[in-house]
């Protein structure tokens, strides 16, 4: 078995953060090319997030300007998985039903959700969980917190493999809500 970290866990969350976006597991591997979250060619995140805005696509804009639109726009992101450990062979294996079972270190979510004090919204990338058993109880214990404390949590539609107009509206609606 070989043990696969997250690729951005030193990644530091913005303290001012308003919205938090969480996803699942980007490997730290030789075969993933990403230089950021959601930076995957079939991942859309980057055009979803800036069009929410009335801004240009940031698909494959560089890290520091992705960070800066984060930045200005009070949004962060993290994933629910620290590390994982897989067969040989099997290291760059996204997909969530497998690396489901596989996880040797979750993200303390709620730990990190008391460190944002202005926050108003949560998502998980992924509305679906019959594959999930595991993470799905992550994510219910992390909704639950974020009721108790009155921060918004929606699961949507993932950012990943297409682009449509109602996939933007659905993004758009939970980003904005408030800011209209």
């Amino acid at each position: 078995m070989i043990t696969v970290q997250h690729r951005f866990l030193d990644h530091q969350i913005n303290p001012k953060v308003e919205t938090l976006i969480i996803g699942t597991f980007n490997p730290e591997t030789a075969d993933n090319d990403a230089e950021f979250f959601y930076g995957r060619t079939r991942n859309y995140l980057w055009r979803l997030l800036p069009t929410a805005f009335g801004k240009a696509d940031l698909k494959g804009a560089s890290k520091q300007e992705k960070l800066d639109f984060i930045k200005q726009h009070k949004i962060d992101l993290t994933d629910l998985i620290e590390e994982i450990k897989v067969e040989e062979g099997q290291e760059a294996n996204y997909y969530d039903g497998y690396i489901d079972n596989k996880v040797t270190r979750w993200k303390d979510i709620i730990a990190l959700i008391d460190t944002l004090p202005n926050l108003k919204r949560v998502c998980f990338t992924r509305k679906t969980f019959s594959d999930i058993p595991n993470m799905k109880r992550q994510l219910l214990n992390i909704q639950k917190y974020c009721e108790n404390k009155g921060i918004a949590f929606k699961a949507l539609t993932t950012p990943a493999r297409f682009y449509r107009e109602d996939k933007q509206t659905e993004w758009t609606r939970f980003l904005l809500d408030g800011h209209r």
